[in-house]
């Protein structure tokens, strides 16, 4: 069974960046939606950090489940 996981993401400099709401720390980029949530995946996956980045409070950004 996947483990289910919000992807908050935004777009900056054409790039979609997002991050794991539920796992802090976990950040990736792509140059395309589906780019991004396979490397947010990949990141998920190789993370054995548990930092808690914050996002900027100017940036506007969207929310989408994925499965990992």
């Amino acid at each position: 069974m996947d483990a289910k996981f919000t992807l908050e993401y935004w777009i900056d400099d054409g790039w979609y960046v997002g991050r794991l709401k539920e796992v802090p720390g976990v950040f990736s980029q792509g140059e395309t939606l589906e780019e991004l949530e396979a490397n947010i995946k990949e990141a998920y996956h190789l993370m054995v950090s548990d930092e808690q980045i914050s996002l900027p409070e100017n940036i506007q950004h969207k929310e989408l489940e994925i499965a990992i």
